[in-house]
């Protein structure tokens, strides 16, 4: 925390710089429109060339290294971001503006159905404004912006094609976009295909079982798996083809689908090495301790040792987008913008061949927004938000019955200025029905009360400071209510695989109510910038499983509880412009966070970040580019009870890229990345798979693209 604090103070210090900073970033998630430096809130962008050279296979591999923001892997096939230390439904993500709509809430080993090698950019918001997409976003928001319905007219065609190998699981990656217009009229197709085998890693990826608990004894033989992380091999593709009509000044509509098909192993080892003796105790408080939706791995992972059946998932998912803007569509009003999208998802675990337990979710959302123009010298937005939800586990290891949810949210935000000041307030109400397919429950319904508040003061041309305060609350989920909620004795308890635990809903839940403040302190030059947030978030009735303290056959059943807890924490980031000149332009960027979190009675929170501090030295002159980061990450020592610490790290990363001019406006790009230059090996405090699957190890990633 003091490195983190002295490192934060200092930042200013370093400006040095003779050219003008790129035009800010406009945030597409608030629909007033506001760049980074006209808000309170804490928002991070990845856009650009940045989004370009970070974009990964994941969508939380993407955004792991930025401050705030950790990734949760299970393996190379998933990886869901961490925002503040919130997994699961309080950390939402987001296409164009509405629900992923997969079931990666769920689970831990399930994928976020997002692909960042298609988007524009990537907009995480924390803190009040997520509000604007529901109370239960109380994490924060991950909205990824792509161009499926083509935003704006073109005359001609343009686009990109993409290639890139990563040595580090063989993985090719192959990456399409074209839009051809007439001026009104846009059409739009992009498609990526993945191929990847296990991933390497250094060192064997099992730690022994003694070993992580201080005995340094050996593990079982057969789970030597020296390099290489058995059954993390998978494919996927996606295709997109989307087109709007555009009416000049004043708008335009626009319709996209999208179809996504996906295979990808668990890793070899979760399964088996999560329900020794020992360590099964260890996973149970894991759960008592951890998060409620988070934990569930689902029965998707026996990835056994080599030599035992493997378990894989299949996944399919086809979304249809319909999106209507229009510019001053009545008096008093800047803008409408219509979002209404229905999502198809379904994915399959297979036992080696064999069909396991198939989940499937319909979703209908539908979401208008009303910007207004200045009242009084308010200005805001106005919206409804309404989402149908379909959900159902099928098969002998289903514990959480079909359900049917209905959400309708109606939300204010508005902000106005006076003098130096700038000041935010919003408000949102919930309703929330779950009617669930069950025989002794019936229909859950809760009424949810957000608000925000933020002020934001230009202490000077160059120094901003702002406070953001927050009441955000979150219903129950399906699986907190309802999980084996028709059992009438032990005999007909179903065990959730994956955790070796029996769990046990409770309708009777009340709903989670956070309590969020925010404070921010924010420099810009004309050409370097630094921020700093200080967050601190107070929960009331959080949801996590707890031990009963009873076992049917030897299993522990654990059942859905509530426990006030605290969050805390510190993020920096910055970037200062070192030399421009002839020889081109240098700059370093510095960064880092730290989240703290304890429940009143548990603990310490499990599978929360580590402490990391990191540096970025970028060069830019005219077809060259090259740069370096560094990261440490600090052990994390406070893993919660029974949880295993992580040690620390540092990772070193090491790019270049090189672009070729070409008539008509062409050109070709080539680039490189070394990633993980000193084979560190690397184990994520976020991951229930830390003990049997770390990040990869050192790797090259070339590639090539193609624009026009």
């Amino acid at each position: 925390m003091k490195r983190l604090l002295i490192c934060a103070a200092l930042l200013p210090s370093y400006a040095v710089a003779k050219e003008s900073l790129p035009l800010e970033h406009v945030l597409v998630s608030v629909p007033i429109h506001k760049t980074q430096a006209e808000t309170a809130l804490p928002v991070t962008v990845l856009s650009g060339e940045e989004l370009q050279r970070q974009a990964a296979a994941t969508i939380g591999e993407t955004l792991g290294d930025m401050p705030g923001i950790a990734n949760a892997s299970f393996g190379p096939g998933v990886g869901r971001p961490v925002i503040r230390g919130q997994q699961g439904p309080r950390a939402v993500t987001l296409q164009n503006g509405t629900l992923s709509a997969d079931v990666s809430s769920l689970s831990p080993d399930h994928s976020v159905t997002v692909e960042a090698l298609l988007a524009d950019s990537i907009e995480v918001i924390r803190g009040p404004a997520t509000l604007l997409y529901g109370g239960g976003a109380i994490g924060g928001v991950v909205n990824v912006i792509d161009n499926r319905v083509p935003r704006s007219a073109i005359d001609g065609t343009e686009g990109a094609i993409e290639y890139r190998r990563d040595t580090a699981s063989d993985m090719d990656v192959g990456t399409f976009r074209v839009e051809a217009g007439n001026g009104e009229s846009v059409l739009h197709i992009s498609g990526t295909a993945r191929d990847f085998n296990d991933l390497e890693v250094p060192g064997n990826p099992i730690i022994e079982e003694e070993e992580a608990h201080g005995d340094g004894e050996a593990h079982d033989e057969d789970m030597d798996v020296e390099g290489r992380i058995p059954n993390t091999a998978g494919d996927a593709s996606m295709f997109t083809i989307g087109a709007s009509h555009h009416l000049g000044e004043d708008g335009f509509a626009g319709f996209s689908v999208s179809h996504l098909e996906s295979v990808y192993g668990v890793p070899a080892g979760s399964h088996d090495h999560g329900h020794d003796d020992e360590h099964d105790h260890d996973d149970e408080h894991d759960d008592e301790h951890g998060h409620d939706d988070d934990m569930h791995d689902d029965d998707d992972h026996a990835g056994e040792e080599e030599g035992e059946e493997q378990i894989s998932l299949d996944v399919e998912q086809t979304r249809y987008d319909l999106l209507f803007h229009l510019h001053d569509p009545m008096q008093g009003f800047e803008a409408l913008r219509t979002f209404v999208t229905y999502t198809d998802y379904q994915h399959v675990e297979l036992e080696g061949t064999e069909e396991g337990t198939l989940f499937d979710r319909e979703t209908w959302e539908t979401r208008i927004e009303l910007v207004h123009k200045p009242i009084l010298g308010a200005h805001g937005v106005v919206g409804v938000q309404w989402r149908v939800d379909d959900f159902s586990a099928t098969g002998e290891e289903a514990f959480v019955p079909p359900t049917n949810s209905d959400e309708l949210g109606v939300f204010i935000v508005e902000d106005f200025h006076v003098a130096d000041w700038t000041f935010e307030t919003g408000l949102r109400a919930d309703w929330v029905e779950r009617d669930p397919s069950a025989e002794l429950a019936g229909s859950e319904s809760y009424f949810n009360f957000s608000a925000s508040g933020s002020a934001l003061w230009q202490l000077s041309d160059q120094w901003t400071a702002g406070l953001a305060l927050s009441r955000a609350a979150r219903a129950p989920t399906t699986e907190e209510l309802f999980a084996n909620v028709d059992a009438t004795n032990n005999e007909e308890l179903v065990v959730h695989a994956a955790t070796g635990i029996i769990e046990v809903g409770d309708t009777n839940l009340d709903e989670e109510v956070s309590l969020n403040s925010d404070l921010t302190l924010q420099w810009r030059s004309d050409t370097s910038w630094a921020s700093l947030a200080v967050f601190y978030n107070h929960f009331s009735d959080y949801i996590f499983l707890l031990n009963s303290g009873t076992t049917v056959d030897d299993t522990e059943v654990y059942r859905y509880a509530q426990d006030d807890a605290v969050f805390y924490g510190v993020e920096f980031d910055s970037e200062f412009r070192l030399l421009s000149s002839g020889a081109g332009n240098l700059a370093l960027g510095v960064f880092g966070d730290m989240v703290s979190g304890e429940f009143d009675d548990a603990g310490d929170v499990p599978r929360l970040p580590p402490e990391r501090i990191g540096a970025r030295l970028d060069w830019q002159a005219n077809a060259w580019g090259a740069w370096i980061k560094g990261l440490y990450a600090a052990e994390q020592d406070n893993p919660g009870d029974f949880e295993t610490a992580t040690d620390s790290y540092t990772r070193w990363d090491l790019g270049a890229d090189y672009r070729i001019a070409m008539a008509n406006d062409r050109e070709l790009m080539l680039f490189a990345k070394w990633n993980n230059i000193t084979d560190e090996e690397i184990r994520l405090s976020t991951s229930f798979l830390r003990e049997v699957a770390p990040e990869a190890g050192e790797s090259l990633e070339v590639g090539v693209r193609f624009s026009f």
